[in-house]
């Protein structure tokens, strides 16, 4: 799956760019394109396109896509289970579906192992000063931040502000401390940015708020699987969550996943955790969407009040002051 990914990226990209840039996507869209797989233990694979790259797992989008492939019969449901394993770029992804009066109403999934790069780290940023930052790999690869030092809350009126905090730390991270899968080289080094919440409990659950900041610059609005992964990841090299115990994980806009350590592994010389994430997925609506041979924008295009410094098929814009300076 992860060579059809690389195909796409390299050769396909404007099915990405038709889908998620303006004027049919925005930036906070994402898309997944279920494809056969090659591995007979998989009933489907599926291939994930984002704002700016081609994630090797999201725990989201499963939860999506299994949902989608459920409640509109591309795979047959059985209630009160189904059980599915469906290959992701990052391998393969066994998936338990709870199912009733033909709704998927819960999708949990084992994720393939996460781990940490590198704990308590100091990166120099600009604007910031010192910022102790953690990195670890969950499906994606994120730069992680304790928000209460930082000043935010993880409330929905930060999100402008923490996109803008997180970018900076990110591309801060990306140059001082790099990272290379040492499983898949071709898997990218740092992407994405989480803030971390404080941990709590809640009739004895773990729990904590997150919010992830995606490239071009803009928050997640789940829990986000993957960065799920990363903080299990975390918690377990700290020592504050071992194998089995429950971790509820809450996104900037109150939603939930549960999550736990299904085990402990190692990836080469990584000590690793295998994760389970689980959450629901309501369709919203059914769509087509063409591309007319005189559209002068067959790629979309991005504009950088809500894109940032984003990829883009348009020129930047010239800018001109009052005083006509460029």
């Amino acid at each position: 799956m992860f060579e059809k990914r690389s195909y796409l990226e390299e050769h396909l990209d404007q099915v990405r760019e038709l889908l998620l840039f303006e004027p049919r996507g925005a930036s906070w869209h994402n898309a997944n394109i279920i494809v056969p797989s090659e591995n007979p233990e998989a009933d489907l694979g599926y291939i994930i396109l984002e704002s700016t790259e081609y994630p090797a797992m999201s725990g989201s989008n499963t939860m999506c896509v299994a949902t989608v492939l459920l409640e509109t019969g591309v795979l047959n449901m059985t209630e009160p289970i189904t059980t599915l394993t469906l290959e992701s770029p990052a391998g393969l992804i066994r998936v338990r579906c709870t199912c009733e009066n033909g709704k998927v109403t819960q999708v949990r999934l084992v994720n393939q192992p996460a781990f940490v790069y590198h704990r308590d780290q100091a990166v120099e940023v600009a604007g910031l000063g010192t910022v102790q930052v953690d990195v670890a790999y969950g499906g994606m690869t994120y730069a992680m931040v304790h928000a209460e030092p930082l000043g935010f809350s993880i409330d929905p009126s930060e999100a402008r502000d923490i996109c803008e905090v997180g970018e900076r730390i990110k591309a801060a991270a990306v140059e001082q401390l790099p990272v290379q899968h040492p499983v898949n080289s071709r898997i990218p080094g740092i992407t994405n940015f989480q803030l971390m919440g404080r941990l709590g409990y809640d009739h004895g659950t773990l729990t904590a708020k997150n919010v992830v900041v995606v490239s071009p610059g803009r928050c997640d609005r789940s829990p986000c699987g993957t960065g799920t992964s990363a903080r299990l990841a975390l918690l377990s090299a700290q020592g504050l969550i071992r194998p089995g115990q429950h971790f509820r994980h809450e996104s900037i806009i109150g939603s939930t996943f549960d999550a736990e350590v299904e085990r402990l592994t190692r990836v080469a010389e990584y000590e690793a955790v295998v994760p389970a994430i689980a959450g629901q997925a309501w369709i919203t609506g059914f769509s087509q969407l063409s591309l007319d041979p005189t559209d002068p924008y067959p790629h979309g295009f991005t504009v950088s009040d809500t894109w940032g410094a984003g990829p883009g098929q348009m020129a930047p814009a010239t800018v001109r002051s009052f005083n006509g300076a460029d």
